[in-house]
């Protein structure tokens, strides 16, 4: 019995196949034959041909079997055009993909990229983080100002052992305007990327550097390692005084600064970022530029490294602290960005 009823359902749902697919034939050929009736000498196509052909193949099998006055494939090519029309009407009525970025944010935007030309994208978004706004790197790019002058490259090799016990020494030398040349030595912190002591001296000597180094750490302050190159500078009175105050110095290959990224990265930076742009007059005249750019550099200036934040830690700010305000630092050459509330 279920054989029987499983039977003449098939054959009334094949009956019912057979049926519609006769009548779609019939009103495919009916519908060629006004096609070819039109008065004009060669069969023009038009959109609601297309339309009703479109729709035809969608829902019948044979369709391609009955089609004589264009070939399967033009219909095949409609139908893959009314599908791009429809996405495309959808993409652009407004109501998909992310939401617009506020225009004070772009404007905000630019306007740190123009007044600070040394900041990459990853600057930008950890100063815009530190005044309570979120955006992605890409977003950033897509609105900052293009300079022409492409970005120096960076060091990206990084020493995680030892970071809390090494700090690294090292001299860089700087032109003045009389066309001496002095020279500058710091004594870098690897944790927080702090500068703990720097001088400027026209003579530096290996009696003069120890020296520095007492002043860096003064009573039980020193650290367990101190990283250096080969320089001739570090005599051994140097040797001896570090080696008195229970510091154990690591000295990186000869001509290689990649082993000491940290301070190469420093004075990269120093360079770049201030002594680039500035003519130094004199001994003075660079102490207190780099006094300048040294405050900058400790309570505003981000790194990749500390996780977006300063070496003197940077607080947070929401958006309901106040509007933001830019105060130029370093003479102008960078700005750091707050939040304050209106008078």
């Amino acid at each position: 019995m279920k054989a029987v009823i499983l039977s003449v359902i098939k054959f009334i749902f094949t009956f019912s196949q057979s049926q519609l697919s006769m009548q779609m034939e019939i009103a495919a050929l009916r519908h060629q034959l006004l096609v070819y009736q039109r008065k004009d000498k060669r069969p023009k196509i038009k959109p609601t041909d297309r339309i009703l052909w479109s729709w035809i193949s969608k829902f019948w099998s044979g369709w391609n079997d009955a089609l004589y006055f264009v070939k399967p494939a033009t219909v095949i090519a409609w139908r893959r055009k009314k599908f791009k029309e429809h996405w495309t009407k959808l993409c652009r009525s407004g109501k998909s993909g992310r939401p617009a970025t506020d225009p004070e944010i772009v404007r905000l935007i630019r306007n740190m990229s123009k007044t600070n030309p040394f900041w990459g994208s990853p600057r930008i978004r950890d100063e815009l983080r530190k005044i309570g706004i979120k955006l992605s790197k890409s977003t950033i790019e897509k609105y900052m100002v293009k300079h022409r002058k492409p970005p120096s490259p960076t060091w990206r090799a990084f020493f995680d052992n030892h970071v809390r016990d090494l700090v690294s020494v090292d001299f860089f030398v700087v032109p003045t305007f009389r066309n001496t040349v002095l020279f500058a030595f710091l004594v870098l912190a690897h944790d927080r990327r702090h500068v703990i002591h720097f001088n400027v001296t026209k003579h530096p000597t290996a009696k003069w550097t120890a020296q520095q180094i007492v002043e860096a750490f003064p009573w039980d302050t020193a650290p367990r390692y101190l990283l250096r190159d080969r320089d001739r500078i570090y005599g051994q009175v140097f040797q001896d005084r570090v080696e008195n105050m229970g510091i154990e110095e690591v000295k990186i290959a000869p001509r290689s600064p990649w082993p000491s990224p940290y301070v190469e990265r420093l004075i990269g930076s120093i360079r770049r970022e201030c002594l680039d742009h500035v003519i130094v007059l004199n001994e003075r005249h660079l102490k207190r530029t780099l006094t300048d750019y040294f405050s900058y550099y400790h309570r505003y200036r981000t790194h990749l490294s500390l996780d977006s934040d300063c070496p003197e830690s940077r607080p947070v700010q929401t958006k309901e602290m106040g509007k933001v305000i830019a105060f130029p630092e370093v003479g102008g050459f960078h700005h750091h960005y707050e939040r304050r509330k209106a008078a």
